[in-house]
């Protein structure tokens, strides 16, 4: 769940046209990105999911949702350090987490849109 207080300290310079832009910007390129993670995942290419790990790890970040951070930092450090073992559980869990964060910034879009 987003920490609605840390969000709009995170986004407090910026008007809502750019706040609605950002979150567009990551609904829109967030199936590429995991579809990404999960090919890297099945051609056992580390090296990549550590990138697109780390990438998806920041973008995540922006949006104040612990669950989602604490996942994917947590796929960060386990491409990093090419752990296999449980790998699919934590990209399981990530993918139900960033499905409810796209929800709820999808809520917030409507009330940003309506302000």
């Amino acid at each position: 769940m987003i920490d609605r207080q840390k969000l709009h300290q995170n986004f407090q310079y910026f008007d809502n046209e750019t706040i609605i832009e950002i979150i567009d910007i990551f609904l829109e390129e967030y199936p590429e990105r995991f579809e990404k993670i999960e090919k890297n995942i099945l051609d056992n290419d580390f090296v990549q999911l550590k990138f697109n790990s780390h990438s998806l790890k920041g973008v995540v970040a922006n949006f104040q949702d612990p669950e989602t951070i604490e996942l994917s930092r947590k796929l960060d450090e386990m491409a990093k350090n090419k752990t296999s073992a449980g790998l699919q559980k934590v990209v399981e869990d990530l993918k139900l987490a960033c499905t409810k964060l796209m929800d709820e910034l999808s809520a917030l879009k409507a009330e940003l849109s309506r302000k």
